[in-house]
């Protein structure tokens, strides 16, 4: 277990051994991972690769694991902190909090009202300043050591609008494949 003393750096060092990850997800061109027994990589855009170390952090102050329902609840919470001008961190994430909802719903919304009342690190610099700070310290400051949150009504409706966008993301995703399969299947078939 990570004691609030702890530094980021140490704590990040630390669930990146635990996950089999690296800092080298950093800086890659490319993303590599294993779906089963599926190999599969593709390219890691620019603005994917500023949203990775800030993403790890995320993981670490939140205590949200690297795990199918882990990455539904930290995508939720970052979705509800807001992306700021990221692209790769909204459609990241909200593809992420989607996947998650049939599976574990209670914990994407938990994660997300917690997540509406307090702040992300997305728009500040990835500095040793930052990586030196304590995950006590960090946690304060981003209003993460609140634990039990009652959600309101505003709180509710922002996750609903999210969800609706989330959904939209999917469905936008779906057009964009069966549209040019069908196609595809009527030019062969007629």
């Amino acid at each position: 277990m990570t004691s609030p003393a702890t530094t980021l750096r140490e704590a990040r060092d630390e669930y990146l051994a635990e996950n089999g990850f690296s800092t080298a997800a950093y800086t890659d061109k490319f993303v590599h991972f294993k779906f089963g027994p599926i190999y599969l990589a593709f390219p890691s855009t620019r603005s994917r690769r500023a949203v990775i170390p800030f993403h790890d952090l995320h993981h670490v102050l939140t205590g949200y694991k690297a795990t199918p329902i882990g990455e539904a609840e930290i995508g939720a919470w970052e979705v509800a902190t807001g992306c700021r001008m990221l692209l790769a961190a909204w459609a990241l994430n909200l593809f992420a909090m989607g996947i998650g909802l049939p599976f574990a719903p209670r914990h994407v919304y938990r994660a997300f009202i917690r997540g509406h009342r307090s702040r992300n690190l997305y728009g500040g610099e990835y500095t040793e300043e930052l990586l030196n700070t304590s995950l006590h310290e960090m946690r304060e400051r981003l209003g993460l050591s609140v634990e039990a949150i009652q959600a309101t009504p505003a709180d509710k409706r922002a996750f609903v609008f999210w969800l609706a966008a989330s959904a939209s993301l999917y469905a936008a995703l779906a057009l964009a494949v069966l549209v040019p399969l069908a196609l595809l299947v009527w030019w062969i078939w007629f």
